[in-house]
């Protein structure tokens, strides 16, 4: 019975153990303690009732601390609830901060939950990036086709970063520049003389407006020379209009034989009229004769006629044939 009275209490006792250890992170508060956090063992208990992981708060405010940046956890849990990344967010600040840039703590969190790498922004800034763009093809007006590959070195611009256009942006101004500058120029022979008015001309043009970078330079990596555009073109545009004359020969063709066609079932429609009309001819002189309107010595005169006719016919028939 005595053993029984003492086992109990020890349950209990060793339940309510576990249960404290288990909502309050012990060793993470004495870590805190150490490095001069002051935080209470019942914010890490709000912490794990709200489904706060006290780590992922607590770690990245021993760093901004250490930094010697003023951090609250009531902000950092904030924004941690708010979907963001809280490590990325102290590690950038401490960067920054480093590097003297003017960056807030509400700034750096709205990047962050704008979708964009805060870090790697911050890093830019200090460290300028080299993009480079793929072969831009362009046609001078001597009709010769340049081929163009540069180099853009930005930096991030930290106030236009919320909003901002991307690299690929930045990388289809540029190509465009590049199309612009040789396009007006008078000969390819120009811009292979000084690649430097491509840079220049496309600098000129304010490309990083509305973008989330600053551009500080636009290089010429590479310039190749083409195809002649102007000539294949022109090779073209020759073909082209022979094929046109081509089908209108054609068409001119077709329509003379259509037309002798017609004029030869013409011809065919009169002979038959006039077959039949000559069938009519004696119907006619019997009903003349019959009726008394043709003599006989009428029709005899008609006959010889007839003869006479058919004999010059022959007779001119032979002499052509000689």
């Amino acid at each position: 019975m005595d053993f029984g009275l003492y086992l109990l209490p020890a349950i209990i006792i060793l339940v309510l153990a576990v249960v404290f250890f288990t909502l309050v992170p012990l060793g993470l508060w004495i870590s805190a303690l150490a490095a001069g956090v002051k935080v209470s063992i019942v914010t890490l208990i709000g912490m794990r009732l709200r489904r706060v992981p006290p780590a992922k708060i607590i770690l990245p405010l021993i760093k901004a601390t250490k930094a010697g940046l003023d951090l609250s956890v009531g902000a950092l849990e904030a924004h941690y609830l708010a979907g963001g990344n809280v490590d990325r967010v102290v590690i950038s600040l401490i960067a920054a901060e480093r590097a003297n840039l003017p960056l807030s703590f509400q700034k750096t969190c709205a990047i962050d939950l704008a979708g964009r790498n805060v870090l790697e922004a911050v890093q830019m800034s200090v460290l300028p990036k080299v993009i480079e763009t793929p072969v831009v093809a362009a046609v001078a007006k001597d009709g010769i086709e340049l081929k163009v590959k540069a180099r853009v070195t930005v930096r991030t611009n930290i106030d236009r970063l919320i909003g901002g256009a991307t690299e690929a942006t930045v990388i289809a101004r540029v190509g465009e520049g590049i199309v612009t500058t040789i396009g007006s120029s008078r000969s390819h022979k120009e811009v292979l003389e000084n690649p430097d008015i491509i840079s220049k001309t496309v600098l000129d043009k304010g490309l990083d407006t509305g973008t989330a970078f600053e551009i500080l330079s636009i290089d010429i990596a590479d310039i190749d020379v083409g195809q002649n555009i102007g000539a294949r073109l022109q090779t073209d545009q020759a073909e082209a209009d022979k094929r046109v004359a081509q089908a209108k020969a054609e068409e001119r063709r077709a329509l003379a034989i259509a037309r002798e066609q017609e004029m030869k079932a013409y011809t065919q429609e009169m002979r038959a009229k006039v077959v039949e009309a000559e069938a009519e001819v004696p119907r006619a002189l019997a009903h003349a004769l019959r009726e008394g309107k043709l003599g006989v010595l009428d029709y005899y005169s008609l006959q010889n006629l007839q003869a006479d006719t058919q004999m010059r016919k022959r007779l001119g028939e032979e002499e052509k044939s000689e």
